[in-house]
C-alpha cells in the first residue's frame, strides 16, 4: 500500500516524525506475505514475486525453494531433467497451467521447468487436490497456474544479469509499452549459458549439463468496457550438451555423450466480452497452439519427436445472485506425436457454486470427455469451505481425475540408462484424490500466528508404473497390477515475530506405496519427510533483505539394488540456502548461496566406470548432484521508454 499525502507530522505507530515539521509527502508502507492463500473453496496459494525475489528463482524448477508443498528434484544426473512432486507424487499428476492455459505437455515435461524464466513470472498459483473441472480433467494432485508479466503493467524496461560459481550466466529482459489507454504490448526475453564442466564426485561425469538457452516472448493487451483480448507468440531454443569428460577405465570405446536440442513454438489467444458487468456475465473464447521438437542422443540411443498441441475452450459464466453462479463451457485437446501416439479429446463441463455470505462456499463441478483412444468418461469433483468465525476456516474436497501417458516423450531421459526401456500397451490413468485442509488465524502477542494443517489421500484404479525392481535389466514402464496410493499429511505455520521478521516452519509426512512385481512396495526414490524453516527479515526503510532457508529431507527405499551396486535406502539429508538483497530506488542487487552445507549424493550415477553396460544408470537420483553453489544478480529497472 502505497500513500501520498500532505499533512502535519503527527506522533503514531507508524510514522516517527518531529511534531513540528510539515511534509508534503509522506509514504506508509506495509508488508505483505510473499505467500498467501487465495479465498475460495479450493486449497491453493499465491506465490508473489515477494516470494520469488527471497531466492535466486532462475526458472520455474528453482522457485519453489521457499515453499513447504512443492518439491522440485533431478530426474536424472546426466540430463539435467527436473520434475515436481506434490502430495508425494510425480509432477505428471500435477497439471500444468499458464494463466489458466493447459500448456507444457507430452515430450515438454522432462525440461518444462527450465522453460520458464523467473523474472518473467508475476505470480504462480499451487492449487492442492482434484481442483477445479473447468481447465480439464488431468488435475489428480493439484494445478500451478503461471502468471506472467502483463503488457498493461506499469510501463517500463526491466533488465536482471545474474552468474553463479557453476559457470553459469543468465541475462533477462523484460519492456512494455501502452501505445494507448487501451493497447499495450510487451517483449520478453531471456539468454542462458552454462559452460562449466564441473564433475565433483570425480567418476568421469558432468554433474549437470552445459546448457544454453534462447527464450523469447511477445504479448499484447487490448481491454474495452465491453470487450478483453489477450495474445501472444514464444519460442524457445535449447540445446544441452553432457555426459563423459575423460575416460575412466581401460579398453573402453568412445566417450557416452548426451546431446539434446530443442526447438519449441507457441501461440496464445484470449478473448472476453462482457456481457452484464452486474452479474458478472462473460463469455470468453481461448485456446493455445504449440510445436515441440526435440532431437535427443543418449549415448549410442537416438530419440526425436515432432509434438503438435492444439487446445480450444469456449466458457461461460454467470452470477444469477450473490449466492449462486453457474459455469459452463466446451473444450476441444488435440495431440500429435507419432502416428500411433495421437489423441482428440472434446468435452463438456458445468460447474455450479453457492457462497453463504463466505461463511459457506460450496463448489460442484462435472465434466463429460470423449476420447478417441479411450472413449467417454466423467469427472465429478465437490469442494466444501467451512468459515465459522476469522480464526478458523476448514476445506473439503472429493474429486476424480484421468490422465493419457505418452511414456516415451514423458521419460525419454530414461534413455540414458543402461537398462532396456519396455514399454507396455498403456492404459488411461484413473485416480481418486480426497483432502481436508483448515487454517487458523490465531491473535499472539499482538499479531497473527497463521497456522495450517492438511491431510490428503490419493488412489490410483489405472497408472503408468515405472518399474525399476522387477527385473534389474530393464525399466518397464506398464500398467498398474494391484494397489497404489499415496497418504501426506502437512503442518505448517508463519508469525511475523517482530517487525521486519517473519519466521515460517513447516513439517510433512510422506506415505506413498505401489505395486511392483505383485508385491506392495513403498515407492522408490520418494523421502518419507520433509522439514523446511524459512527466515525473511527486511529493514524497517526497507533497503536491506535477508532471507534464509533450512530443507531437512527424509531419507526412502531405493529400487531393489543388482549386485550390491548400490544401498537398499539412503538417508536424510539438510540442506541451507540464504541470500542478501540491497533495494536501491531503480535497482536491486542481491548475493546468495544454495546447498551451503555442501551436501552431495556421492554415488549419483551407478556404475559410471562403464557406461556401455547394462548396470549404467544416472535415472537413480534422490539428493543434491551438487556442492554448494554461490551466486550473484543485479535488477535494474529504467522505467518508462
Amino acid at each position: 500500500m502505497m500513500l501520498s499525502l500532505s499533512a502535519f507530522g503527527q506522533d503514531n505507530d507508524s510514522l516517527d516524525v518531529d511534531k513540528e515539521a510539515n511534509l508534503q509527502n509522506i509514504t506508509i508502507t506495509s508488508r505483505r506475505s510473499g505467500t498467501r492463500r487465495i479465498k475460495g473453496p479450493t486449497n491453493a496459494q499465491l506465490i508473489t514475486r515477494d516470494e520469488l525475489f527471497k531466492a535466486a528463482c532462475c526458472n520455474l524448477g528453482e522457485s519453489f525453494t521457499t515453499n513447504p508443498s512443492v518439491d522440485v528434484n533431478y530426474s536424472d544426473a546426466a540430463t539435467g531433467a527436473k520434475q515436481i512432486k506434490l502430495l508425494g507424487l510425480s509432477g505428471t499428476y500435477v497439471q500444468m497451467l499458464t494463466e489458466n492455459l493447459p500448456n507444457f505437455r507430452g515430450a515438454a515435461a522432462p525440461y518444462a521447468l527450465d522453460y520458464v524464466p523467473g523474472p518473467w513470472m508475476k505470480s504462480i498459483q499451487v492449487s492442492k487436490g482434484s481442483s477445479s473441472v473447468r481447465n480439464g480433467y488431468e488435475s489428480i494432485t493439484g494445478q500451478i497456474d503461471v502468471e506472467y508479466l502483463k503488457p498493461d503493467d506499469e510501463q517500463g524496461v526491466t533488465v536482471n544479469l545474474f552468474g553463479n560459481t557453476m559457470g553459469k550466466m543468465e541475462a533477462n529482459a523484460d519492456a512494455n509499452v501502452h501505445m494507448n489507454d487501451r493497447l499495450s504490448t510487451e517483449i520478453l526475453a531471456h539468454y542462458q549459458n552454462e559452460w562449466g564442466h564441473h564433475d565433483q564426485n570425480d567418476d568421469g561425469f558432468q554433474d549437470q549439463p552445459n546448457v544454453r538457452q534462447w527464450n523469447l516472448q511477445n504479448r499484447w493487451k487490448y481491454k474495452s468496457d465491453s470487450y478483453l483480448f489477450h495474445g501472444g507468440i514464444s519460442m524457445v531454443k535449447e540445446k544441452r550438451e553432457g555426459g563423459q569428460t575423460h575416460h575412466t577405465a581401460p579398453n573402453t570405446h568412445h566417450l557416452y555423450k548426451i546431446g539434446i536440442e530443442t526447438d519449441r513454438y507457441e501461440g496464445y489467444m484470449k478473448h472476453a466480452f462482457i456481457l452484464n458487468p452486474e452479474h458478472g456475465t462473460n463469455l470468453a473464447v481461448m485456446g493455445n497452439a504449440s510445436m515441440h521438437l526435440l532431437d535427443a542422443n543418449y549415448g549410442d540411443k537416438h530419440y526425436s519427436v515432432n509434438q503438435k498441441n492444439a487446445y480450444a475452450q469456449l466458457l461461460f459464466e454467470n452470477n444469477f445472485t450473490e449466492q449462486h453462479n453457474l459455469s459452463a463451457g466446451f473444450s476441444i485437446n488435440y495431440d500429435y506425436l507419432t502416428k500411433d501416439d495421437k489423441e482428440t479429446v472434446s468435452g463438456a463441463y458445468a460447474q455450479y457454486t453457492y457462497n453463504l455470505n463466505d461463511k459457506v462456499v460450496a463448489m460442484a463441478g462435472v465434466r463429460a470427455d470423449h476420447s478417441s483412444r479411450f472413449g467417454t468418461f466423467v469427472t465429478p469433483r465437490f469442494h466444501l469451505k467451512l468459515t465459522p468465525n476469522e480464526i478458523v476456516s476448514l476445506r473439503l474436497s472429493a474429486g476424480k481425475g484421468y490422465r493419457t501417458v505418452h511414456a516415451l516423450a514423458e521419460n525419454n531421459n530414461l534413455l540414458a540408462s543402461g537398462r532396456e526401456l519396455v514399454i507396455d500397451d498403456l492404459e488411461q490413468e484413473q485416480a481418486w484424490n480426497y483432502g481436508i485442509s483448515s487454517s487458523f488465524y490465531i491473535p499472539l502477542f499482538g499479531k497473527t500466528l497463521k497456522l495450517n494443517a492438511e491431510y490428503y489421500h490419493t488412489r490410483f484404479s489405472q497408472q503408468a508404473v515405472i518399474d525399476y525392481d522387477s527385473n534389474p535389466s530393464e525399466i518397464r514402464i506398464t500398467n498398474l497390477d494391484g494397489k497404489s496410493y499415496s497418504n501426506t499429511f502437512q503442518i505448517d505455520a508463519t508469525y511475523p515475530v517482530v517487525k521486519g521478521l517473519e519466521l515460517t516452519a513447516a513439517w510433512r509426512l510422506n506415505d506413498v506405496k505401489c505395486t511392483y512385481g505383485g508385491e506392495l512396495m513403498e515407492k522408490p526414490l520418494t523421502s518419507r519427510y520433509k522439514g523446511l524453516v524459512t527466515a525473511s527479515y527486511k529493514t524497517p526503510l526497507g533497503l536491506w533483505q535477508f532471507d534464509a532457508t533450512l530443507q531437512l529431507n527424509g531419507g526412502g527405499r531405493m529400487p531393489t539394488p543388482v549386485n550390491g551396486l548400490w544401498d537398499n535406502t539412503f538417508g536424510a539429508y539438510e540442506q541451507v540456502s540464504a541470500q542478501i538483497t540491497r533495494w536501491f530506488r531503480h535497482f536491486s542487487v542481491y548475493i546468495g548461496g544454495e546447498n551451503l552445507t555442501g551436501f552431495r549424493q556421492k554415488q549419483t550415477i551407478i556404475n559410471a566406470a562403464d557406461p556401455w553396460s547394462s548396470t549404467f544408470d544416472p535415472t537413480m537420483v534422490w539428493g543434491p548432484v551438487q556442492g554448494a553453489m554461490f551466486y550473484a544478480g543485479i535488477r535494474v529497472n529504467f522505467g518508462r521508454l
